[in-house]
């Protein structure tokens, strides 16, 4: 007896339904790629009820004739797609011809629409099937509303989460897809009340700052390359603006939002050593290429694409992201720096004229027992300033008399633009000249000049000294720098973990362990590089095979990275070790040739800045 049969249209929508309509919030993708499809440059998205009870998308796009506004619905309808050829060069976002006919199997359908050259047309749909159509009048672009989702499949409804997540969901599709079409204005609503509102202006600084917010977007320095196949470029947090996700990253290839863990692994490493552990940043990667290097039709959702040559693109995002963070100066603030009034600019200047004529020391005021001539020339400097700060009062009073404070008066600060100007001139500064004066519980050096003070962490400080230095030797192979061993080390490993060990040996002796077999399950070393931190050898070499054993194929470079830092975190000085100034001198200026000195290798701040302004504000000498 024959018992395979052909589906009917009805059974096998709502199957692709299950593949297609995930949720609402991938409804709201779909009809929002059909509207950019459309060429529209306004999308308004209603919901409510997180898009349960209905989602409606309106947009000023070409809109659709008649016949198309109900052909639109039937399987595999597209205008996307005209032969097989085409299926290796897309640049639009729809093109698998399913999903409308998908949601309006298992939801109730309205649809307004007009192509601008004849009457509008009027379509309702029900579970699938057309209960109306009509001609109506309605101005060129369409009007979609999906209502009462899922209503013909119970068992699907019920795996629905809470509002507020699919709420969640719906509001990141939105916002990675203003994101990837900046020249759109977007506009997101919740029961009435707007979430998201994007200009439309194409500036995509502008739509991180209308999604994160201006004090994020302002944290954000931009990164570009290009190679033979791919260019691109975007935008990134410096290390001090974090989030505990990596969801906060977004892949844009040829205008379409995409998923990549290998994109989102370049960008860490592209970071690598400038973020603390577990922290990601929020960052945009535009990437540009041939369509015919890009594979879109591998995924029913199309959020995942194949791309050809995926190692140079990796390696360019990991270059130009590290390139553009290694610019910028990472010295964060005690307090939200705002910007210093001009006046402050004369406390520079009394500052280099005491340090010219005063002795050497007089600057160290955290020393136990100052000299008398150096409090005299301190509060001499003090009586300058002052003196200095009230002649520069009474004309201020004369023009804005609304703004005199009791003491003193500064002028008003301008408003902040988002600017990236500003962020380049600041990453322009070097490593700032330090004065040591002590230490707070032997654990943090107080070092200070004409900006104010700054804390610095001594095991920060050492461990990216050290961290570089163990870096550099790692990437030397130099033959002159191993030491032979009076007793060989031996070490055990198990039959399946010796052939792991076997296949990386040559990565091994690149980092210097240098294993020899001795017996059927045991490896015996005699030498290994001079510069080994001194007592930790054998836990050194234990570790540098266990990675190899954990992650079984590993890269060199990272495998190197790695063991540069843990050797640097084994041999920095610890909290509670008590330095002389000479020790503190000596530690900032091997800092200071750092080629990052802000983080320490797992990327935590090595210094912190208290400026003169701010701590001259908290002791309430200014206003």
């Amino acid at each position: 007896m024959d018992v395979i049969s052909v589906m009917d249209d009805a059974l096998s929508n709502k199957i692709a339904a299950g593949e297609v309509v995930e949720r609402p919030a991938s409804i709201v993708k779909e009809l929002i790629e059909n509207s950019i499809d459309a060429e529209s440059t306004s999308i308004e998205i209603s919901l409510k009820e997180a898009g349960l009870t209905s989602i409606r998308v309106t947009d000023n796009g070409k809109g659709m004739s008649k016949t198309d506004a109900t052909r639109a619905f039937e399987r595999h309808a597209t205008s996307k797609l005209s032969n097989e050829h085409d299926l290796f060069r897309i640049r639009t976002l729809g093109f698998r011809g399913e999903a409308l006919a998908s949601i309006a199997s298992v939801s109730k359908v309205e649809l307004w629409t007009s192509d601008g050259e004849h009457e509008g047309t009027r379509v309702q749909i029900d579970g699938g099937a057309v209960t109306k159509q009509e001609h109506a009048a309605f101005r060129k672009g369409t009007d979609m509303t999906i209502s009462q989702l899922f209503y013909n499949t119970p068992a699907r409804l019920k795996y629905m989460k809470t509002i507020q997540t699919e709420l969640g969901h719906s509001i990141d599709i939105v916002n990675r897809l203003a994101l990837s079409h900046p020249h759109i204005a977007f506009k997101l609503s919740h029961h009435d009340q707007v979430i998201l509102q994007t200009a439309g202006t194409g500036d995509q600084r502008r739509v991180l700052s209308d999604i994160y917010g201006m004090a994020v977007a302002r944290k954000m320095v931009p990164f570009q390359g290009e190679n033979a196949d791919y260019a691109i470029d975007g935008f990134i947090t410096l290390p001090e603006m974090t989030r505990a996700s990596k969801n906060y990253i977004t892949l844009i290839v040829n205008g379409r939002w995409v998923k990549s863990y290998a994109v989102n692994q370049a960008v860490l490493d592209g970071m690598h050593t400038y973020l603390p552990i577990g922290r990601y940043p929020i960052s945009v990667i535009n990437v540009t290429a041939d369509p015919f290097l890009t594979d879109v039709n591998v995924h029913p959702a199309k959020q995942h694409i194949r791309m050809s040559k995926e190692g140079e693109l990796l390696n360019l995002i990991k270059t130009a992201v590290n390139e553009a963070i290694k610019k910028t100066v990472i010295i964060p603030d005690a307090i939200k720096r705002e910007p210093a009034p001009k006046i402050m600019s004369e406390q520079r200047t009394i500052w280099n004229e005491m340090k010219q004529t005063a002795p050497s020391n007089t600057f160290r005021s955290a020393a136990p027992k100052p000299q008398e001539k150096n409090e005299a020339l301190i509060v001499q400097a003090e009586k300058k300033l002052d003196e200095r700060m009230y002649n520069n009062v009474e004309p201020v009073i004369q023009e804005e008399p609304q703004q005199v404070q009791p003491e003193y008066v500064y002028e008003e600060k301008e408003p902040i633009e988002i600017v990236q100007e500003e962020i380049e001139e600041e990453a322009a500064n070097d490593f700032p000249s330090l004065v040591p004066v002590g230490q707070v519980h032997g654990t943090y050096i107080i070092a200070q000049n004409e900006d104010g003070f700054y804390m610095i962490d001594q095991h920060a400080a050492q461990e990216r000294i050290k961290y570089e230095y163990f870096r550099d030797k790692l990437g030397k192979a130099d033959e002159s720098e191993r030491q032979m061993l009076m007793m060989p080390l031996i070490f055990h490993y198990a039959g399946n973990d010796k052939a792991i060990i076997e296949e990386n040996m040559e990565k091994l002796n690149d980092v210097g362990v240098y294993l020899e077999e001795f017996g059927p399950s045991s490896y015996t070393v005699k030498e290994h590089p001079v510069w080994f931190p001194k007592g930790e050898e054998t836990a050194i070499i234990e570790e540098l095979v266990e990675q190899v054993l954990d992650v079984k194929k590993i890269d060199i470079g990272k495998l190197r990275e790695e063991t540069a830092i843990m050797m640097s975190c084994k041999k920095s000085i610890k909290a509670n070790h008590y330095l002389t100034i000479a020790d503190m001198e000596r530690l900032l200026s091997d800092l200071s040739k750092a080629e990052n000195p802000y983080t320490c290798p797992h990327g935590r701040p090595v210094l912190i800045h208290f400026s003169t302004y701010e701590i001259e504000k908290m002791f309430k000498r200014v206003m």
